[in-house]
């Protein structure tokens, strides 16, 4: 039996396979094709699009080799009863590890062809259903480009060991180191900040405590923009831009005033762990370390800083906001 990095290979294989079947999906098919509803689970879960399901093959054809060296209990959306034990036959006692997975973060964005969606792929010691996210040992997340651009971004991170990154060219073939740094600046001014709201409902509260916190913070200037938010729909790419140095502070409390809505679930955040080893700095509205089931149906609401002097300043504001409106 070997560690958790032997797993680290055959990840990043796996994303490469699946990025590659997305991709020539998307070249091969319209944007109307690939937005087709293929499922939907209702309130149990997402809506499956048609471009979901070229991701869930790749998935588990790509994991078969893998887990004919060892059993791996897999956890993701779009399998039935959203888990699947591999090699076929085995048991879920039989995993030594369980793998928290989303084939695409940011389906929407990319099946428009309007902005990179993410491969999130979370592996922590099986503990059966009491699996935690913060269980998390090994992460691995994986842009999927937009078919005009040439570049995508691969970050991985084994606990304890920092964040690694870097980038394929797809034109060359080639893959480059990455260096990635999250923001020291000590203001939101003049920085990205942003309240999450891409879905309807609730956008009015969402809104409020995105001015609130903003006037709060910096001080206005008729005619000027004090800071600017960047509603990126999808998980993934927030915690990459936090990781990036693009965004100083991102807020998804959608499920602190929406209850039933459409909102962040465990497997969304599940390379929250190399974001955290990047030294960006990830909690609940509360401020404790954010956590949550190993599932993909649960509520999560986080917060997460590009650094520790921005969390200072920040956190009181965002919990008297909340507070004031029975929220926190």
């Amino acid at each position: 039996m070997v560690g958790v990095e032997a797993l680290l290979e055959p990840m990043l294989a796996l994303h490469d396979r699946i990025r590659a079947s997305v991709m020539d999906a998307c070249a091969r098919q319209a944007s109307e094709q690939l937005a087709t509803v293929a499922a939907d689970d209702g309130e149990a879960g997402d809506t499956i699009y048609a471009i979901d399901r070229v991701s869930e093959e790749a998935l588990v054809q790509g994991l078969a080799e893998p887990a004919r060296k060892e059993p791996l209990c897999i956890v993701a959306e779009g399998l039935p009863d959203n888990a699947l034990v591999l090699p076929r036959g085995a048991r879920e006692d039989d995993c030594r590890w369980r793998l928290l997975i989303d084939p695409i973060d940011g389906t929407r964005g990319l099946m428009y062809q309007k902005r990179s969606a993410w491969i999130l792929t979370g592996v922590a010691p099986n503990r059966g259903a009491g699996t935690r996210l913060r269980d998390i040992v090994l992460a691995v997340q994986t842009e999927i480009p937009l078919l005009k651009q040439h570049l995508s971004d691969q970050l991985w991170a084994l606990r304890g060991t920092g964040m690694t990154a870097r980038r394929f060219d797809r034109l060359a073939g080639t893959k480059t180191p990455l260096t990635l740094r999250p923001s020291r600046a000590d203001t939101i001014a003049h920085g990205f900040a942003t309240v999450v709201r891409f879905f309807p409902g609730a956008r009015d509260v969402l809104a409020a405590i995105d001015d609130e916190i903003v006037e709060t913070l910096v001080a206005p200037a008729p005619g000027k923009a004090a800071c600017f938010e960047d509603q990126y729909a999808s998980t993934g790419g927030e915690l990459y831009e936090l990781m990036a140095g693009h965004d100083r502070w991102i807020a998804d409390l959608r499920p602190l005033v929406r209850k039933g809505g459409l909102c962040c679930h465990p497997y969304d955040l599940c390379t929250s762990l190399i974001a955290e080893e990047a030294g960006v700095i990830l909690t609940d509205p509360a401020g404790a370390p954010v956590d949550a089931p190993f599932d993909v149906t649960s509520d999560v609401a986080w917060v997460g800083y590009a650094n520790a002097r921005l969390r200072t300043a920040i956190e009181p504001v965002l919990q008297g906001a909340l507070g004031r409106r029975g929220l926190l």
